[in-house]
């Protein structure tokens, strides 16, 4: 069976899991204040969980990595991490869309037939990375970035669908709580809700160009410059 590292790095959590079959050996997380503590950490939770399943690095198949969206600073670290380790061991990568892998995770702590399942990723301020899903986990839009007011979501409300938010991003839609068809599966990203797409996409041999892969930050960092002394 191939033994696959999953790494997680689009927002403030940095998540490493290792699976076999699509079952999950071990795993290791922690949500961080700054971004710079995911580099800091990530090879230690590698390490950890090799450990913790008995394996070594040099039984690794293959490599997940969420491709985002998300933080442009912890997208960088997690592809790195995992670019170097496919390099270094001669294995294929995986990218797994981060807003899929959230959606999938909410469909299986809360299905309902017919829902449409939003993740959101905190994207600064009132603005969320998300995407739709319906209850089969395709997609029905693009990802994209969105201020949430309360009639973001009013289309598909007057539609009479099920919505359900999902994500740390989730946090900034609490005035749509009080809606009938509004649920929240309290969910964060997580190396664990890769396991399952990454699966599927290793058996159909579904692997990215090392050389090429990125990547996808959907906005460009935000980058400040010092202003200017007056003297």
């Amino acid at each position: 069976m191939a033994c696959i590292l999953h790494i997680e790095t689009a927002t403030d959590v940095c998540s490493v899991a290792l699976a076999e079959a699509g079952q999950v050996l071990a795993w290791r997380e922690e949500q961080f204040q700054h971004h710079n503590d995911h580099s800091r950490n990530l090879t230690l939770f590698v390490q950890e969980c090799l450990g913790k399943a008995g394996k070594t690095l040099e039984e690794l198949k293959a490599v997940a990595v969420s491709s985002g969206p998300g933080s442009y600073s912890s997208l960088r670290v997690g592809t790195s991490v995992a670019k170097g380790i496919c390099y270094a061991l001669d294995i294929p990568l995986i990218g797994i869309d981060t807003l899929q892998a959230l959606a999938l995770a909410a469909q299986r702590a809360m299905p309902i037939d017919g829902a449409l399942y939003i993740p959101m990723i905190d994207a600064r301020r009132m603005e969320v990375y998300y995407r739709i899903f319906d209850d089969t986990n395709s997609a029905l839009t693009e990802a994209g970035n969105l201020v949430l007011t309360e009639d973001a979501f009013s289309k598909y409300f007057s539609e009479g669908k099920t919505l359900v938010f999902t994500g740390n991003g989730a946090q900034k839609a609490q005035q749509l709580r009080s809606h009938p068809k509004a649920r929240f599966a309290d969910l964060q990203t997580s190396a664990r809700h890769l396991v399952e797409l990454t699966f599927l996409k290793y058996q159909n041999q579904q692997f990215e160009d090392l050389a090429y892969f990125a990547p996808f930050y959907l906005k460009p960092p935000n980058i400040t410059t010092p202003r200017k002394r007056a003297f």
